[in-house]
């Protein structure tokens, strides 16, 4: 007689669009080791229209606090606005519970070192939702350029050239330092540049820049980088919300083939392509271009990979130095984008003004009252 596996309660803070859409899905199609238990949004009608599409069995709550205590999850998924993310996620790990949240994280580096705390105190983990590096297009690529079958990286573009109008930055909370942590370097492209970093591995140096030319916000509406990889690749990053023709796109070069993936939001393995070097034998080229298994990178997938290490009890991929990681690489391009000169891996520590906040305190980008 074989026993079930166990099933996992699990909260959800916030029941917006990426809960609804992304988190509920995937709670859905893991639900033989999840049960949803508990939702929380101050939100009284969206908190209900959420509990009657999830389940009447769904304990509803307006307080997080409120809802940790009288629930004690095992595993609490966030989909809340920025700012919140840091105290959340604290929260949830110092009631013991494994957390897997939006990006970003949090907004700042000294607010990731909080997380960090958190999660050496409690011994639970704090995952950042990044679903595009758990499609099997995206492991298969992996595995190949780690293995050194399409040769040494050498060139790579990552590019995220989305459009938003100025309804979208209406809502209160986006566009601004203290709410969304930045412009689209933060809220946007980190989705494909640390699909970039989870291809190429550690970076050394990044150049940028970043402009404010459309949109009436306190952060970027467009920021572009040159980034140097520990591994000799050189790789230009495009972060743009004023671009026409949406597109997201990766494209790596090899010393014997090209990688490219093409997508807009979410990717399947023909989305990506591979186009072997003139002296690449055909029968060589064939074994790279289809994985045994076609999964779409999704919540559900990234979800699946995150309750595989909460068995195990080890700490689950999107954590830890990967999630900083991510958030490092957004500090160094707006410091080198603010201030004109090239920044390094590692320089961004306590005391740095970029280590507190993404703008830096820079004068001509902070708000008069964060400056």
């Amino acid at each position: 007689m074989s026993l079930s596996p166990v099933r996992r309660r699990v909260a959800v803070v916030g029941t917006g669009a990426v809960v609804s859409g992304g988190h509920l899905p995937a709670l859905r199609a893991h639900a033989d080791r999840t049960e949803l238990v508990a939702a929380v949004d101050v939100d009284r009608g969206r908190l209900d229209a959420f509990r009657a599409a999830a389940g009447d069995q769904v304990a509803g709550f307006t307080s997080m606090s409120a809802m940790l205590d009288a629930v004690r999850p095992d595993l609490v998924l966030i989909g809340t606005p920025p700012s919140l993310h840091r105290e959340q996620t604290v929260a949830a790990l110092e009631a013991g519970a494994w957390v897997l949240c939006e990006k970003p994280l949090c907004l700042s580096l000294a607010e990731y070192d909080a997380i960090a705390a958190a999660e050496e105190a409690s011994g639970a983990y704090a995952s950042v939702v990044f679903q595009h590096r758990y499609g099997s297009g995206a492991v298969h690529a992996r595995e190949l350029i780690a293995r050194g079958e399409l040769g040494s990286p050498l060139v790579a573009h990552c590019q995220t050239t989305w459009h938003r109008d100025a309804a979208y930055y209406s809502v209160p909370w986006r566009g601004r330092w203290a709410t969304e942590g930045g412009g689209p370097t933060m809220g946007h492209g980190i989705h494909q540049y640390d699909l970039l970093l989870h291809l190429l591995g550690e970076w050394e140096e990044i150049r940028a820049m970043a402009a404010r030319l459309v949109h009436d916000t306190e952060s970027e509406d467009v920021s572009t980088a040159l980034v140097r990889f520990r591994n000799g690749a050189l790789a230009t990053v495009v972060n743009s919300v004023l671009s026409p023709d949406e597109v997201s796109r990766i494209r790596v070069d090899c010393a014997d083939a090209t990688v490219e993936l093409t997508h807009l939001y979410g990717h399947v393995n023909d989305d990506w392509t591979y186009t072997p070097a003139r002296h690449v034998p055909a029968e060589r080229a064939a074994a790279w271009r289809t994985p045994a298994r076609d999964v779409a990178s999704s919540h559900t997938a990234q979800l699946g990979t995150f309750l595989d290490a909460y068995v195990a009890g080890r700490r689950p991929p999107g954590s830890g130095r990967e999630a900083r990681g991510t958030l490092e690489f957004a500090a160094a391009l707006y410091k080198a984008a603010f201030t004109g000169r090239p920044v390094r891996a590692g320089e961004i520590a306590p005391g740095d003004p970029f280590h507190e906040a993404m703008h830096g305190g820079r004068t001509d980008w902070a708000p008069r009252e964060h400056a």
